[in-house]
């Protein structure tokens, strides 16, 4: 009735996801490594495809058009089903109407006791809320054949669920959403990952060149800060044009010029909006010395990186 497929890049949470599946589905592994990785050692009755790296729509791609079963159940290789959990997917199909296409799993992240999340274990947790995430989806094999399955043009594991599952209910198919429970483990992906993150922001750009500009509110998700940062960076690039053309302290018996108060006001507008944004992210947390610096350091980093990815993002989605 089902097999799972997930794909992976080879992290060293797959050995604890096999073995908490068990042998009782029919599991392919989609091994997305670069071609010349060595093999993945995973159980005997593991099928493992490879794809060389094409991204994770690719590789769950080549995972359900290697099956043959009515029902094809992606889980992401870091998340680890409790025990009960293959019957409790099997209840949750089992139960389903001809015309519901898909049942998410309900994802749980166990956030530290004793202390306040930081930023990135609040980004962890806010998978809790996503609408149709791949980490655990379960999708009738026809559907997915019907539209043609992932889109592969996007590149990375985010927003590739999200496009599938707009195609799908636009094609009149329903999703639901299941009793299963996964935990999501929280990872500290290191110092820079909130910034490595911003690459999404030219999936953004794809997103509404298919789906239009309503997408967001369609999968359920929150305005971002795109806006906020386009200004930020403006705010940022023209203070130093302005101070830079026209200096920070003209030459003694010159007048002071327009030009370096308009970049006086910018450099303050900036500074303003760059304090806020580190802030916003701060306070919730612990707010450790760690945490402190990260965030300080970062929050100036995300505006014109995120502006960046999603020009180029633009650009691509015109091509």
């Amino acid at each position: 009735m089902i097999t799972v497929v997930i794909p992976t890049i080879g992290r060293r949470s797959l050995h604890r996801l096999l073995a908490a599946l068990g042998t009782s589905l029919e599991t392919i592994v989609v091994d997305d490594r670069p071609r010349f990785s060595p093999a993945l050692r995973v159980p005997g009755h593991v099928r493992v495809l490879r794809t060389g790296g094409r991204g994770p729509a690719a590789a769950r791609n080549a995972g359900w058009r290697a099956a043959d079963t009515p029902w094809i159940a992606f889980l992401d290789d870091d998340v680890l089903p409790p025990p009960g959990w293959t019957d409790a997917l099997v209840t949750d199909l089992r139960r389903l109407g001809a015309d519901i296409a898909g049942s998410q799993g309900r994802l749980e992240v166990r956030l530290p006791a004793g202390r306040r999340p930081t930023d990135a274990e609040r980004n962890t947790a806010a998978l809790t809320r996503a609408g149709w995430a791949t980490a655990d989806m379960a999708y009738r094999r026809a559907a997915l054949a019907a539209v043609g399955g992932f889109d592969e043009r996007f590149p990375r594991a985010y927003r590739e669920d999200a496009d599938l599952a707009l195609r799908l209910m636009r094609a009149g198919h329903r999703l639901v959403k299941g009793r299963r429970v996964t935990e999501h483990p929280v990872r500290d992906d290191g110092f820079w990952a909130s910034v490595r993150a911003q690459r999404g922001n030219a999936d953004d750009a794809l997103m509404r060149r298919v789906h239009g500009p309503g997408w967001r509110a369609a999968v359920g998700g929150v305005p971002g800060r795109l806006p906020r940062h386009a200004v930020t960076s403006t705010l940022g690039l023209a203070s130093c044009l302005l101070l830079l053309l026209h200096g920070v302290r003209p030459p003694e018996g010159v007048a002071r010029g327009p030009g370096r108060l308009m970049g006086l006001a910018a450099a303050a507008g900036w500074l303003a909006m760059t304090a806020e944004f580190a802030w916003a992210r701060l306070a919730p947390g612990p707010r450790t010395p760690g945490e402190i610096l990260r965030m300080a350091v970062t929050s100036v980093v995300i505006p014109p990186v995120a502006c960046a990815h999603r020009l180029r993002g633009e650009l691509r989605a015109r091509r």
